[in-house]
């Protein structure tokens, strides 16, 4: 998965063939799974910006809001300005983030990579690729918010409105196997999030 700028929108998708999955750690204990859950609640502010633009989308939608708005919030998003930042998701936004997982795709993955075993190597690399989905994804949002501020009308509305409820679907996807197939792993392994 490279350059998916070409892919149509609903084979943008992180829910593509088997997901590898990583075998629960007997040795995890309660600390160990409560360490790995700071990654759920990062995701959760991020879930919560991802609602607030939903939220500008419906008052669009009811002809209380411009496409202004829409690009404006897309601005302020916290996963947006680490996008065109740091280039992805979730690439150095654990930096911008008081040092949570200090980059995802350069410090948390590595490490669990080097650390952990062969199914635990699998679902970090499976979570790269699907960083590569998100981060299209994002993109064609701006691009559509952007379209809607010079004139919103039912095509660019529709447009921008599909794009949004994909990515929506993707990033709750992803924080969703994320959070599940890393969280014993980083307890366990003593990973800093």
């Amino acid at each position: 998965m490279s350059d998916l700028s070409d892919t149509p929108l609903p084979q943008l998708t992180v829910d593509y063939g088997t997901r590898p999955t990583m075998p629960a750690l007997p040795e995890a204990t309660d600390d160990d799974r409560r360490m790995g859950r700071r990654l759920a609640a990062i995701h959760r502010m991020h879930l919560n910006d991802v609602g607030r633009i939903g939220i500008v989308l419906d008052r669009i939608e009811e002809g209380e809001a411009s496409g202004r708005d829409l690009s404006d919030a897309l601005t302020q998003a916290e996963f947006a300005q680490n996008v065109r930042q740091f280039g992805s998701l979730c690439g150095r936004e654990c930096k911008v983030l008081n040092g949570h997982h200090d980059i995802e795709e350069y410090a948390l993955f590595p490490e669990l990579a080097a650390k952990g075993n062969d199914a635990l190597r699998a679902v970090v690399e499976r979570l790269k690729e699907e960083h590569k989905v998100v981060h299209e994804l994002l993109v064609r949002l701006e691009r559509a918010a952007m379209a809607l501020m010079f004139e919103v009308d039912a095509e660019k509305f529709n447009e921008a409105r599909a794009v949004f409820r994909q990515l929506e679907t993707e990033v709750q996807s992803h924080f969703g196997y994320e959070e599940s197939q890393l969280e014993e792993a980083i307890g366990v392994l003593g990973i800093g999030v």
